[in-house]
């Protein structure tokens, strides 16, 4: 998420799959949401992943369900990489490093950031 200006990125929390559209009903009616942010899985010579299609599907399962907020995709590639780096520049333990939800959240955070900096 992002403060009301749109400047700093900021981590929510990492949603399992299963309980992210429920997650995502509950936070947008909450709270003012303009858009959804997606990371597009895409290979190096800009080809589908193995992920592409699941991500695909999710954003069309979405729309169905909050089609009033607009999705915009961003290349995701090497986003993990980022964050994994971030990560142990922050000096954790290496158990707290190895922890998916944690560069999950950080590679959201960083991809939240490039698209802000890019508007």
């Amino acid at each position: 998420m992002t403060d009301p200006l749109q400047i700093i990125a900021q981590g929510l929390q990492t949603v399992e799959t299963p309980q992210l559209m429920k997650f995502l009903k509950g936070y947008t009616a909450a709270e003012p949401v303009e858009r959804i942010i997606i990371g597009m899985p895409l290979n190096l010579d800009d080809t589908a992943t193995h992920a592409t299609p699941l991500v695909q599907k999710f954003i069309a399962a979405f729309q169905k369900h909050l089609p009033h907020i607009p999705i915009e995709t961003v290349d995701e590639r090497m986003s993990s990489k980022q964050a994994s780096q971030s990560i142990n520049a922050m000096g954790l333990r290496k158990k707290q490093r190895r922890q998916k939800g944690l560069v999950d959240q950080v590679a959201a955070t960083l991809l939240l950031q490039e698209y802000l900096a890019q508007r």
